[in-house]
């Protein structure tokens, strides 16, 4: 047998006024065919997945292009179709093939394309014919499209939020299209849209049971997998919302009934399937009042990872109510303030202005004396089994208060980021992030507590209050669930 593998992958904030172009891509990460390394990235794990499955005499692997941008607004035309059509022509000149393995995000928006990954899958489909297996994965925080499930044989997402098996899944998508390709199974995908906009955390309850539920399903031999798409809030788009995707061998009416089980589950989560999150100053009193230290304070709404700039400074401004408390605030992007301290040199005091670049909505400029700490060319910080490049960065110090500047927009995935900087966390009381979930994985082992913070800021984070113009009525919390029962698509 012979397989292709190509990755190509951003999310997309229909709010974000930063825009996405093909240098994007090339700035966060690019691989051409055979340069991908040795480790995967959040969207392209299906890459070292299938390469182990080749090396054990599986099939033939021939790869294509692997690209990521940081999630930012929709993709230009010509990013998006360039670096399509790059795929598609290494697709075309590879066949014939029998599995072709996607690393994707699902959430993919460019100018003039609503559904990037269901135009992708849909070229790929019609290259490779109807008997070939189609699989990709996917990040629950996706918009799942009937595009993408006519075209696709086998389609899973992660499980985990923060996204901590990845690599996992991508295993099992890989196992799965090779038993199809083999004939073992006859995957049958039932795809319930629960007609709610419902993101959650699996490290939370009433998260956690749902994943348990989910875990326990998929025991009954005849389901392959099961996968609950979350949505993402900030895609103004058809599809945005939760959706549940049951794969059995050949059985799709006990699909339609599982995937129904899970869906009721998803509309029952209610307002506490996100963790309590106060105003900076109530945050920042809790955290001091707090046994043991650090604790951390995550900016849920100010997160890279969302395609927002991660340069509020609402948390900087109230730590530094308190600027004779040791604390630390990371990793805020501002390349200009970057700039001006590695002009300045370590140890360096000056004046800075620094933050809220972006507006109003990220709070007002920082502008103090302060001291340069450290300096950095590369930034480089863990994330899972990967790694990312937080560019040349730059340490100061206000007070007790030491801040992070970052010369590219990445969330704050791993203590490294400030450690790395000379910022020792268990000498610092409090602890502010920019992320929204993926930081818990490295940051929960070493911390007296987390506390999620409702800063505002530019992220759309009340669907209800979204003033989508493309998303399908009714939907909860637009509208009363009375109105939105759930249904069952591609049938």
């Amino acid at each position: 047998m012979k397989a292709f593998v190509a990755s190509l992958a951003t999310e997309s904030n229909c709010f974000s006024p930063i825009e996405t172009t093909r240098q994007s891509f090339h700035d966060a990460f690019y691989a051409a065919p055979g340069a991908h390394p040795d480790r995967p990235t959040l969207c392209s794990a299906p890459f070292i997945a299938a390469r182990e499955r080749a090396a054990r005499g599986d099939f033939e692997l021939v790869e294509g292009t692997a690209a990521w941008a940081e999630p930012a607004g929709p993709v230009t035309r010509e990013g998006y179709e360039s670096l399509r059509d790059e795929i598609l022509d290494q697709l075309s000149s590879a066949m014939p093939v029998d599995i072709v393995l996607f690393g994707l995000h699902g959430a993919m928006m460019a100018e003039g394309y609503e559904d990037c990954e269901g135009d992708l899958l849909g070229r790929a489909r019609r290259i490779v014919g109807a008997d070939a297996i189609i699989g990709a994965e996917l990040d629950p925080h996706c918009h799942l499209t009937s595009a993408m499930i006519r075209a696709s044989d086998v389609l899973v997402a992660f499980k985990e939020v923060p996204h901590s098996d990845f690599s996992a899944r991508a295993q099992e998508l890989v196992d799965i299209a090779v038993r199809a390709a083999q004939g073992q199974i006859s995957p049958a995908m039932s795809v319930l849209d629960c007609r709610t906009i419902s993101p959650f955390l699996t490290t939370h309850t009433p998260g956690r049971a749902l994943l348990a539920q989910v875990r326990a399903l998929e025991h009954d031999p005849d389901i392959v997998d099961i996968s609950v798409i979350h949505g993402f809030p900030a895609g103004d788009c058809h599809d945005v919302g939760t959706k549940v995707i049951v794969i059995t061998d050949a059985n799709p009416e006990k699909g339609r009934a599982v995937a129904e089980t899970i869906g009721a589950r998803v509309r029952a989560l209610g307002e506490d399937r996100l963790p309590a999150m106060p105003l900076p100053a109530e945050a920042v009193r809790q955290a001091l009042a707090m046994p043991g230290q650090p604790v951390i304070l995550a900016d849920r709404w100010d997160n890279p990872g969302g395609g927002v700039a991660g340069d509020s400074t609402f948390l900087v401004h109230e730590l530094l109510g308190h600027r004779d408390v040791a604390s630390a605030v990371g990793g805020l992007w501002d390349p200009q303030a970057v700039q001006q301290c590695r002009q300045a040199g370590k140890g360096a005091t000056m004046r800075l202005r620094f933050g809220a670049r972006g507006g109003d909505a990220a709070g007002t400029p920082v502008d103090e004396t302060i001291d340069v700490t450290a300096l950095c060319d590369d930034l480089v910080t863990p994330f899972q089994e990967s790694t990312v490049s937080m560019g040349a960065s730059a340490a100061i110090r206000l007070g007790a208060v030491d801040v992070v500047l970052t010369s590219k927009r990445v969330q704050t995935f791993h203590p490294n980021v400030f450690e790395a900087m000379g910022i020792p966390l268990a000498e610092r009381k409090v602890v502010a992030v920019k992320s929204a979930s993926h930081f818990q994985t490295a940051f929960a082992p070493v911390c007296a507590g987390i506390i999620f913070v409702d800063c505002g800021g530019p992220f759309p984070s009340d669907p209800a209050r979204i003033r989508y113009k493309r998303i399908r009525r009714p939907i909860v919390p637009l509208d009363s669930p009375h109105t939105a029962p759930m249904v069952h698509e591609c049938e």
